[in-house]
């Protein structure tokens, strides 16, 4: 179903000054001159400087950016066209160190602190290497630093073959439970039709769902630096929307592209009809399988029902084998299945800490581990 308003682009502005966590997406073709090969500074700093302005307005930031290879590849002399798949990795090697001094520049004039971050899709789809970014990407968000995400380009060559930052922007944003995507494009939002080619095209400003109608709607990608196209943007939203992530679809060419959403110029926004953390929850309820069972004493039963973490004060017995990541179930004394969770322990370092006070962990295991044997967010009461 497909729903219009009255005054384009009023709901993806509503989303934006509302959103806490947000993950915005930058093309290759927004951040790099297309006939030089460089970096566009004058952009960059225009939206970083809306990114402070929303971090100054009590929001957390990730920027999921693409332009590695393009900027690396002029840095080394390529030639345009295409690049054998050393070449792209060689370009991404170089290019990745001029992007983040890039970034880190033009944050620095507001004084925030800029990390750099480089994933692969598989670490966003195994278990414990997703639990690991994830846990890394939230510290630095709450010592209010901003990651700068990209595809590990030097070693995931399917990666670059077949890959996009539009996907990975989702994913990402499904991982740290951000509750808005923002992918800044060539294009200001979604189309029956791509207007470059049909004038007849009607503009979309609310998705509420995404139907086979509106799969149809995706063209090709425009030549130049992009590898994606609209096709891996439904693609992206249909993974955030999934993990109840809303995403807005937004034309970047323009400086300060954040804060034209703002003022409402004109977007597509894909809604999605659960919350971030309603649909991890469901997540670890139903979609995964547990390897082990923890037993609770009456005090952690009361104080999981209460809405907090599990601590190895609180455990009698572990059963079953599982590593960091897995999923176990979480029974009481007397036997009742009460909760689901993510371990932050294996099974072999869980067994050493049980009944131990969370100070008292480091000591046991040789290293400084997390003081929740299962944290709030990873777990569901059933």
């Amino acid at each position: 179903m497909v729903t219009e308003t009255k005054d384009i682009g009023l709901s993806a502005a509503e989303h934006l000054r509302s959103a806490k966590r947000i993950v915005v997406k930058i093309g290759s073709a927004l951040l790099v001159d297309d006939e030089t090969g460089r970096l566009r500074a004058e952009w960059l700093n225009a939206l970083t400087d809306d990114v402070a302005a929303l971090i100054d307005h009590g929001a957390e930031v990730v920027l999921v950016s693409s332009g590695a290879i393009a900027v690396g590849r002029n840095h080394l002399g390529l030639a345009r066209g295409k690049l054998r798949l050393e070449e792209k990795q060689a370009s991404a090697a170089t290019g990745q160190i001029i992007l983040a001094h890039a970034y880190q520049e033009a944050l620095a004039r507001h004084k925030i602190t800029v990390s750099q971050i480089l994933l692969t899709l598989g670490d966003t789809e195994e278990r414990r290497r997703h639990l690991n970014a994830r846990n890394t990407l939230t510290t630095l968000l709450k010592l209010g630093a901003v990651p700068v995400i990209n595809e590990n380009d030097t070693v995931a060559t399917s990666e670059i073959r077949f890959g996009d930052n539009d996907r990975l922007a989702a994913r990402v944003g499904a991982m740290i439970d951000a509750d808005l995507l923002v992918l800044l494009s060539d294009i200001d939002g979604l189309y029956t039709a791509d207007p470059k080619r049909d004038p007849s095209a009607r503009f979309l400003p609310v998705i509420k769902e995404i139907t086979p109608e509106i799969d149809s709607m995706a063209g090709e990608a425009l030549p130049g630096y992009s590898s994606g196209g609209m096709i891996t943007k439904i693609a992206a939203a249909k993974i955030a929307v999934g993990a109840g992530c809303n995403m807005i679809i937004a034309n970047g060419h323009q400086l300060n592209p954040l804060s034209n959403v703002m003022e409402g110029k004109r977007a597509s926004v894909f809604e999605a009809s659960i919350e971030p953390k309603t649909a991890r929850k469901r997540y670890i309820a139903g979609s995964l399988q547990p390897l082990g069972t923890v037993i609770v004493d009456n005090g952690a039963l009361k104080a999981l029902q209460s809405g907090k973490s599990l601590l190895p004060a609180g455990v009698t017995a572990i059963e079953g084998k599982f590593q960091r990541g897995d999923a176990v179930v979480i029974k009481s004394l007397d036997g009742r299945e009460i909760a689901r969770g993510l371990a932050a322990y294996s099974n072999g370092d869980a067994h050493k800490i049980i009944g131990l006070k969370s100070s008292e962990i480091e000591q046991r295991l040789g290293y400084l581990g997390r003081e929740e044997l299962i944290h709030r967010d990873d777990l569901v009461l059933i």
